[in-house]
């Protein structure tokens, strides 16, 4: 009997440290909800990006990304942004996608215009910029240009001029 007690106290203390550690590390990740405002943007590509993705303005957070979907008469992405009230946007704010790192993953980048007039919450940030496909550049870059055409035109001249 005195061994199953034992057991279900270290069982115990393991469940504690366990918890402890996933509270840590929530805390130290620098995860975070951001409650606010909620504007939408359209982008042609919006890979990459999904809900609790990082809005930032300057490096720094001010919004996360609540949702998004796909209009099914554009084929473009909506992707719905909660900004924090105490950042109040321009009307002519753009947003783009920007990768975090070569091997990271995306986050809105938001640009602030000069407008006098501050977007409106349930707005629409008009100018945006889609993802660049990195590996779709660097086949580019490796493998020869962009001919998406198909093959190269014969005549021997190996494109250097007139045959």
């Amino acid at each position: 009997m005195k061994r199953n007690i034992i057991e279900t106290v270290m069982g115990g203390v393991v469940l504690v440290i366990a918890a402890a550690f996933v509270a840590f590390a929530f805390n130290a990740s620098g995860l975070r909800t951001v409650g606010g405002y909620s504007v939408s943007a359209v982008f042609d590509d919006a890979s990459g990006i999904s809900p609790g993705a990082d809005v930032r303005m300057s490096g720094v957070k001010v919004g996360t990304v609540t949702a998004q979907e796909l209009d099914p008469n554009t084929f473009f992405a909506e992707v719905t942004l909660s900004i924090e009230d105490r950042i109040q946007l321009p009307d002519d704010t753009s947003a783009r996608i920007v990768p975090e790192g070569l091997l990271g993953g995306n986050y809105i980048e938001l640009q602030p215009g000069g407008a006098l007039e501050n977007l409106q919450p349930g707005g629409r940030i008009e100018y945006t910029q889609g993802a660049i496909n990195v590996v779709d550049l660097l086949g580019r870059f490796i493998f020869g240009g962009s001919d998406s055409g198909g093959s190269q035109p014969s005549g021997g001249g190996g494109g250097f001029g007139p045959s």
